[in-house]
């Protein structure tokens, strides 16, 4: 791997034992897909899996959600202390979702999983997959207007989901009696065991290859590995202490314009991230639990560092994170937090990032959407009679950055999961997509063009549904960087059957009747340095691919930039003039 390696290590074991922990995690998540029972998982891939040693600190993850492997480890020390190894017996599995207990949301429902060889503890494998429903005041356990974590579904503190290898019943059946969509639940839950238990053979396979001690050394050097590499990326950069600020619009509970501070020391080798300054713990859902917190600013770290870095538990060591008790990033029982894992970590995120721009400009993206624009639906399929709860979040513009334009209608940072297509989306759900597109000119102007965002449009269908919004980025717009415009707002309108149309807030839950419309609107994304400096290459392909109009054009780049453009070619907003794309 690198004459960085410890001597005593076999380097090419070394680097073997690495890749084939990362295809352990891998085969793992294609697994859990492949056998998932809801949308969500299997289309969605609303999922993520790692692989944990024996001391319960991850050495390897499958590329899936920063916001599930950042915050995972919280989880597998929250299972593991709970159980400690002389309690533990080959075939258990341990269930939980409890953020004030290592998890992060309810919704996501963590399973920890030890391996065992010739009678040893060897390791953990776990995976953290996102439920559509567990329970709580309103269908798809994501609470707009939640104002204690009692009312967003069944809290789980770590238990044993199977003992000896066969299932707890009576964990299961106290799981099940208390969500909407049992059986879709116990499906998604026995494809987290399948996954789990594929790991558990790989990383087994691994140990009676190599034996068991010496896998073990490889491990542990594996993570100073990552420690080193991360150390020198860190040392690279200019001490001192860099700030940025930004806000949440609001906490669904009447408080607005929730400030969310950092201030990021450089200092050698390692780095301290301080939320000194952000607003203190709210009424509302948009709370994040401090694994949360730490997820978001992990990813932060990782985006402005080597990304060959092997992730593990490795590249944290050099973190430091102080987020105030009582505070919005860091909150006591019994908040409401389940938006704090959708939104407030995306707006971590761009803190972070933001603070870092300061120090390495080339490597950071102008502010992203910002926000997961969270939609569920709920209430009876009239196809079934039976209940049903459909959740999904949108994408959006991810950020301009040096060198390029930010991507179109895209998850992202904390997100990496992918859209329902419209298909499954009406044939599992009571449920129509009537629109699906681009927002033209949501991207900010700059020499790099920030992303666009998208429009969805969702019409009920024969029954009346329970609507929940969880969004963000509506109020405060992402933002630019280097004299990058900010990207547009997001919105979310009810289209009503007869054509009338109302802005619904953007934390809210609705009765929809049949035949109502609910459009959303995601933000565009943040520019990247001075428009001015933008190619008229570049604009003539935006306003040929329909993203920008010529009188958007015209406000961004100047009536020189858009006429010169326009005398090359016939103009691309006369009808039957744009050619085939």
């Amino acid at each position: 791997m690198s004459d960085e390696t410890d001597p005593d290590v076999d380097p090419v074991t070394l680097e073997v034992t690495r890749n084939a922990a990362a295809a352990v995690c891998e085969e793992m998540n294609a697994n859990l897909i492949r056998t998932g029972y809801s949308p969500n998982i299997k289309e969605r891939r609303d999922c993520s899996c790692a692989l944990f040693d024996a001391d319960a600190e991850m050495v390897a993850q499958a590329e899936n959600m920063p916001v599930h492997l950042g915050s995972m480890p919280f989880s597998v020390r929250a299972a593991v202390d709970r159980f400690p190894r002389e309690s533990l017996d080959p075939g258990d599995a341990i269930l939980l979702n409890d953020p004030f207990y290592g998890g992060a949301h309810l919704p996501d429902l963590t399973l920890v999983t030890p391996v065992y060889h010739d009678g040893e503890l060897v390791a953990f494998t776990a995976n953290r997959a996102h439920h559509a429903d567990v329970g709580g005041s309103r269908a798809g356990s994501v609470s707009a207007d939640s104002t204690e974590i009692y009312q967003e579904g069944l809290r789980i503190p770590p238990v044993k989901l199977f003992e000896a290898g066969e299932p707890n019943e009576a964990v299961f059946e106290m799981v099940l009696s208390n969500v909407r969509t049992p059986d879709e639940r116990r499906g998604d839950l026995r494809a987290q065991e399948a996954a789990n238990e594929t790991g558990r053979r790989r990383f087994s396979e691994l140990a009676e290859r190599y034996g068991a001690d010496e896998l073990t050394v490889a491990l542990e050097e594996i993570k100073d590995y990552s420690e080193r590499r991360m150390r020198s990326e860190i040392e690279s950069l200019p001490d001192g202490t860099y700030s940025f600020a930004d806000v949440l619009d609001d906490d669904g509970a009447g408080t607005v314009d929730l400030p969310i501070e950092v201030a990021l020391t450089v200092d050698g080798d390692e780095v301290r991230v301080d939320f000194a300054g952000t607003a203190d713990q709210t009424a509302g859902p948009v709370n994040a639990v401090f694994a949360v917190t730490a997820s978001a600013t992990y990813y932060a770290v990782r985006c402005v560092t080597d990304p060959e870095i092997p992730p593990n538990h490795g590249c944290y060591r050099p973190v430091t994170i102080d987020a105030p008790e009582g505070s919005l990033v860091n909150p006591d029982p019994p908040a409401a937090v389940v938006g704090g894992n959708l939104e407030t970590s995306q707006r971590v995120t761009d803190v972070v990032l933001g603070a870092f721009a300061e120090v390495v400009p080339e490597r950071v993206v102008a502010g992203s959407q910002g926000t997961m624009n969270n939609v569920t639906f709920g209430g009876r399929d009239p196809r079934s009679d039976e209940p049903y709860a459909f959740y999904e979040t949108q994408g959006g513009g991810f950020g301009g950055r040096a060198g390029k334009d930010g991507l179109d209608g895209v998850h992202v940072h904390m997100s990496n999961t992918m859209n329902t297509p419209a298909e499954v989306l009406e044939t599992a759900y009571p449920l129509r997509v009537a629109r699906y597109e681009l927002r033209e000119d949501s991207g900010g102007a700059g020499e790099f063009r920030g992303g666009l965002g998208l429009r969805r449009d969702i019409t009920v269908r024969d029954h009346t549904a329970t609507f929940s919004l969880l969004a963000d980025r509506q109020t405060h717009r992402p933002y630019g960087l280097f004299g990058g415009g900010d990207g547009e707002s997001g919105s979310a309108v009810r289209i009503d059957p007869d054509g009338d149309a109302a802005r619904l807030p953007q934390k809210s839950t609705h009765a929809l009747p049949p035949g109502t419309t609910v459009s959303i609107r995601t933000p565009g994304a943040g520019g990247y340095g001075d428009p001015a400096a933008r190619s008229t290459a570049a604009i003539e392909r935006d306003l040929r691919a329909g993203k920008l109009s010529v009188e958007r054009a015209r406000a961004a780049y100047g009536d020189d930039a858009i006429d010169e453009v326009l005398g090359s070619g016939p103009d691309p907003e006369k009808e039957g003039e744009r050619p085939d794309e």
